[in-house]
């Protein structure tokens, strides 16, 4: 039996045909290897890890055989891109080929994304290239370290094919896990084709699946789905995280990180950071990213409007920035370990950044240093650098009173920079090295330890390194 012990449901079908395609793969490529899969995701859905070498493991998450007692299927969506109106989306390189029963009773969806074509593919190959796969592999591991929500990782196939893209590159197959991957754009797609009775079909299942507290109560419901996506935000700002590809196709129900494409960690300190080489307009920018999520929610709303009075719905919406400044204000205090909350530490905050964004400072060493010497951490912001001193001379007297012990347990040392992702990327495509993308996997998996011998990669990165672009075919 190829089920691997997992208990297998399928509630995704108890909603109509029109949401979903049942389908099997496309069983791309030609005797996919398995090149890593990851212990601490397979226990999320109750599976032991003994069943990564099994050779059937290899050719269920490659697409070449079901796992028995679920039936594949490909799921429905539209949205908005870059703020346009594109229509029909969906799975167009995804499938849903099992959900699983948690041993601690959550239901966790497994997906494969790069596993051929579906109906939704809109003229593409529905395949998925190595880098971007682990750049996804490697960034949902790191993300999910950081506390930020998250999709997860469970495995990475070479499906030993070649992808054509600009160039041709080699292909993969990536299993992710989440527990639910519907998004905004699942309702937008049945409200604008006007079928409000499928908008609340939806929105049903879902509250019932993954709210079940607010079940009956719609405008409560919207209101959590604000909440969740405030909070979610002001973690990638308090961790210098950018997306890169906020459409509304891309933002979760639950208020998870998804899709991971062009994104970037900051490296110097610049609030218009863009990690997307094809947003040429910086739509997508850092410090756009908290003003984008609520236009997304707005979009959300408006599909939403049949089923939810408007008062309610901008009720909701009015609450997005109360939630997102208090959550922002508690996770940049607690990484300056101000427990306490003064007068003027706002303002602490706020010179701060103005002082990293002027020095172009390093985001996350600007942070985790402060736990160091204050020589390495002056020598982030040059030489002599009066204003930096006098900065660090208030912040010294604000926390002589404060316990700093926790600040290396909520700043890391190690984020997944581009540099460090394109490490693992050469070492695989050029030497077939997995032991290089093991060892930066595990690293990003314990961001805040220090790892022996792997220093530099919490550094910026070296100069033959340092003009990486990714770009939506990232």
């Amino acid at each position: 039996m190829s089920d691997f012990g997992l208990k297998l449901e399928n509630h995704y079908t108890r909603l109509p045909g029109e949401f979903y395609t049942l389908m099997p793969a496309e069983k791309v490529g030609v005797q996919p290897r398995l090149l890593h899969a990851n212990p601490k995701a397979a226990a999320l859905v109750g599976m032991d890890p003994a069943a990564f070498s099994n050779p059937a493991f290899t050719q269920v998450f490659s697409g070449h055989a079901p796992l028995d007692g679920f039936s594949p299927l490909a799921m429905v969506y539209s949205g908005h891109q870059f703020g346009v109106w594109a229509g029909q989306l969906g799975d167009g390189r995804a499938l849903l080929i099992g959900q699983a029963r948690a041993p601690d009773g959550a239901l966790w969806d497994i997906q494969l994304k790069g596993a051929g074509e579906t109906p939704y593919s809109r003229r593409a190959d529905g395949r998925a290239v190595m880098r971007s796969s682990i750049r996804e592999y490697l960034c949902s591991e790191a993300m999910a370290a950081l506390g930020i929500p998250t999709t997860r990782a469970l495995a990475l196939v070479a499906s030993n094919e070649q992808v054509y893209r600009e160039i041709p590159e080699p292909g993969a197959v990536l299993t992710r896990l989440a527990p639910s991957h519907i998004r905004f754009g699942h309702f937008e797609h049945f409200f604008h084709a006007g079928r409000p009775e499928q908008v609340r079909l939806l929105a049903d299942h879902v509250i019932e699946e993954y709210f079940p507290d607010l079940v009956g109560d719609h405008a409560g419901w919207f209101g959590e789905v604000v909440k969740r996506t405030a909070e979610l935000i002001a973690g990638w700002q308090s961790v210098g995280f950018a997306h890169g590809v906020m459409n509304t196709d891309n933002m979760s129900i639950l208020g998870l990180t998804l899709d991971y494409g062009p994104f970037g960690f900051m490296e110097a300190y610049d609030p218009g950071f863009i990690c997307n080489h094809t947003d040429e307009q910086g739509r997508y920018a850092f410090d756009m990213q908290p003003a984008i999520a609520h236009w997304n929610l707005r979009a959300l709303a408006y599909a939403l409007s049949s089923l939810v009075a408007k008062d309610a719905l901008i009720t909701a919406l009015d609450s997005y920035e109360r939630h997102y400044r208090a959550r922002y204000r508690a996770l940049m205090c607690a990484k300056l370990g101000l427990m306490r909350d003064e007068p003027g530490d706002d303002m602490l905050i706020g010179n701060l950044l103005t002082l990293m964004a002027k020095a172009r400072a390093d985001y996350t060493l600007s942070f985790r240093n402060l736990s160091g010497e204050d020589i390495d951490w002056l020598h982030l912001f040059g030489d002599a650098n009066p204003d930096a001193e006098a900065w660090l001379a208030r912040y010294r007297v604000r926390t002589e009173s404060e316990d700093l012990s926790g600040l290396d347990k909520v700043n890391p040392r190690y984020v997944l920079r581009n540099w460090v992702a394109e490490t693992a990327i050469r070492a695989v495509e050029d030497r077939g090295d997995i032991a290089t993308l093991d060892r930066i996997f595990r690293l990003v998996q314990a961001p805040f330890q220090t790892h022996d011998g792997d220093e530099a990669f919490a550094a910026p990165p070296p100069p033959e390194l340092s003009d990486l672009e990714v770009s939506c075919s990232s």
